[in-house]
């Protein structure tokens, strides 16, 4: 089927706002003695915020009713680091620009709370090139699952196998994928040679590599 619609991750993606929740849980965590690796955050990237807080305060044996206190703490804390702090990646107006030339249906698909999704949007100034947003924050289920793409699919009145997506973590590929969609991954620098990527219709390093030798491998 002919592809129409193209659907973007954000944190990590088109922001560079990993470090900046790696930073702000890394503050949150502190307060109850606790301190992430490098690699043990990542075992949790594309989680949302919640899922993320429930997992590592249960596996250090923090009590429960400090679950939503941490969680809106470190989201507070990253809101604030976008907004002040916060750069595009390199290729988000090249991107952007390259699906609307085609006419495309262009959506957005967070595990992260829509306040996140606005300051992106109002950040990038990308409001009039957007016809739809979706937030994992508040489903049963966030990435992996793929209701969150269900969703924003549903939104821009877009079939799953109609989509292509965008995203950089392996959580968020797994989402893509069990919602019916192709996806291109732009892993960060230091995952670029994890073999799980292989699950991926394609692999970059850059948004900006992204060409119409790719674009014209997928809908075939």
């Amino acid at each position: 089927m002919q592809l129409t619609t193209v659907i973007f991750d954000i944190d990590g993606l088109l922001i560079d706002s990993e470090p900046l929740w790696y930073e702000a849980a890394t503050e949150v965590f502190a307060s109850y003695n606790i301190k992430l690796t490098e690699e043990q955050y990542k075992t949790t990237t594309g989680l949302r915020t919640k899922e993320f807080t429930q997992w590592w305060l249960t596996y250090f044996n923090v009590p429960a009713s400090e679950l939503p206190v941490a969680e809106k703490k470190i989201i507070d804390a990253v809101l604030y680091k976008i907004e002040h702090k916060a750069q595009l990646m390199p290729g988000v107006s090249y991107i952007f620009e390259f699906f609307r030339q085609k006419h495309f249906k262009i959506g957005l698909a967070t595990s992260s709370p829509q306040e996140l999704i606005d300051l992106f949007v109002s950040k990038a100034g990308i409001a009039d090139l957007l016809h739809a947003t979706a937030s994992a924050s508040e489903l049963p289920y966030g990435k992996p699952h793929p209701q969150v793409y269900l969703n924003c699919a549903g939104s821009l009145k877009s079939q799953p196998v109609e989509c292509i997506c965008f995203e950089d973590s392996f959580n968020g590929l797994i989402a893509a994928k069990a919602a019916r969609m192709q996806c291109v991954v732009v892993p960060s620098l230091g995952q670029q040679k994890d073999e799980r990527w292989g699950a991926a219709d394609l692999k970059l390093s850059s948004l900006q590599n992204f060409g119409e030798l790719h674009f014209n491998l997928f809908g075939k």
